[in-house]
């Protein structure tokens, strides 16, 4: 599902976005299909837009109540251009566990975004590098991401590397899509996961019901191969702890692979769900933190790589976020 943000026009109207319905896609109506992809928009003001005449499909003005089908370009057009593309320095606050000319070595916080998109203008991760230093490295896909070789989710914390040199960029993004970085992600689980350790293979891709959600598709008809392997570190009953390692890197990977074993993150708002705890099962403390965990439990607590230079290899850690470690002390106090 391609998204773009030409300033192409069309007698004055200028497109802010665009998505084609893939072939998975089933009948669906243009306003829910636009709501799954336009994140901080509300289907009325998309039902509106559809009034105005501003929601076009394969190039012709539509109501909200048009059917989507596989292969249409759905366009939301507008009388004013799309914001500039352009990457404004921010004086943003950042905790770095390491820099040098080539790397820069990020403990990112829950509700930082990494990049530009549809609802998150500024106020990025990429502005902050851009504060930080200049000239980062775009890649060459051209996009608004300088310094980015990969990401993490807008509420998941934790260390990320950044490219700060062309060269960086280049054997930093050739060391992730080889599989070679260590990565290791810590998530606290709903339920009490059966084996102490064990592999995780589906294939991933977006959901056929849901176009903004991903799906586990094992028999490899839809998506792209993924592996995930876990290690439980901590049983409390209700919850697990446990450690993730990736052999693949696809989008929300971890969330999707152990909400499909019916384990989905605690506190995950898309893939996590809720669970009813007795009242008698964890003392007040502990059940008001488990209901109240406000995102996703996931934190990249380990990246090692290869110095781009140096050729040195490299490992750093991040500690747990605060809601974090504040949620696994209750726990272990309960005992």
């Amino acid at each position: 599902m391609d998204e773009q943000h030409d300033s192409t026009s069309n007698d004055e109207l200028y497109v802010h976005h665009s998505f084609t319905a893939d072939k998975g896609q089933n009948p669906l109506r243009v306003d829910k299909f636009l709501f799954n992809f336009l994140e901080d928009t509300s289907r009325s003001r998309i039902q509106k837009a559809a009034d105005a005449g501003s929601i076009h499909v394969n190039g012709l003005p539509v109501k909200s109540n048009y059917k989507v089908k596989a292969g249409d370009t759905v366009e939301l057009v507008l009388a004013d251009p799309p914001r500039d593309s352009e990457i404004v320095p921010e004086n943003i606050p950042l905790d770095l566990l390491y820099r040098d000319e080539h790397v820069i070595v990020v403990n990112k916080e829950a509700g930082l975004v990494c990049h530009p998109g549809h609802g998150n203008y500024t106020g990025t991760l990429v502005h902050a590098l851009a504060y930080l230093a200049e000239n980062l490295p775009v890649g060459s896909s051209g996009e608004e991401r300088p310094g980015l070789v990969h990401r993490l989710d807008k509420n998941t914390t934790g260390v990320m590397v950044v490219a700060a040199s062309e060269l960086a960029m280049s054997h930093l993004a050739k060391q992730f899509y080889d599989r070679t970085t260590q990565r290791e992600y810590i998530a606290i689980v709903w339920g009490n996961v059966k084996e102490d350790e064990g592999t995780i293979t589906g294939h991933i891709g977006r959901s056929l019901s849901d176009r903004l959600q991903m799906a586990v598709f094992e028999d490899g008809s839809e998506g792209k191969h993924a592996v995930t392997h876990y290690k439980v570190l901590q049983r409390f009953g209700y919850v697990t702890v446990v450690s993730c390692k990736l052999e693949t890197g696809r989008t929300h990977q971890i969330r999707v692979h152990l909400a499909h074993t019916g384990h989905g993150l605690l506190g995950d708002p898309v893939y996590g769900g809720r669970r009813k705890i007795g009242k008698k099962a964890l003392s007040e403390a502990s059940l008001a933190l488990v209901s109240g965990f406000s995102r996703q439990a996931l934190h990249a607590a380990v990246l090692g790589f290869e110095h781009p230079v140096s050729g040195e290899n490299m490992r750093f850690e991040a500690p747990y976020p605060t809601d974090f470690k504040t949620l696994l002390e209750a726990l272990e106090k309960d005992g």
